[in-house]
């Protein structure tokens, strides 16, 4: 049952950083490029990279897990909006923007979760 509330509780964390991200980079860039989106999952995924590792070491409990990887990760990328503002972008005839934010989206998240894995890796206690 902790862990339930652990995910509740991170999940709100992690929604209320992400819509703080995204609406301030929405209001200093263009609107036409999903930017917010994309910065959210890439530092995301670079997160979520440095928490595997950690985990992977035992460097938190459970609930800590839980709390940071499933709620607080979970909250803050935002796969399923980038979903739709790629669709919308194909909609509205805006195909260069929707392959590009696909493409980028893709290989900058890989390279991201990776590093954080790594960086994870270099920071985690002894195995």
């Amino acid at each position: 049952m902790l862990n339930y509330v652990m995910v509740a509780i991170g999940g709100a964390v992690g929604s209320a950083v992400r819509f703080w991200i995204s609406t301030l980079l929405a209001k200093r860039f263009t609107e036409t490029f999903p930017i917010g989106t994309l910065a959210v999952n890439v530092s995301g995924s670079f997160i979520i990279g440095v928490l595997a590792a950690l985990a992977k070491s035992e460097a938190f409990s459970s609930s800590t897990r839980a709390f940071l990887m499933v709620g607080v990760c979970g909250g803050y990328t935002t796969f399923s909006s980038f979903s739709l503002q790629s669709l919308q972008l194909l909609q509205n005839g805006n195909y260069y923007y929707a392959g590009l934010n696909t493409v980028l989206s893709f290989v900058l998240c890989m390279i991201a979760v990776w590093l954080g894995y790594l960086a994870g890796l270099a920071v985690s206690p002894a195995k």
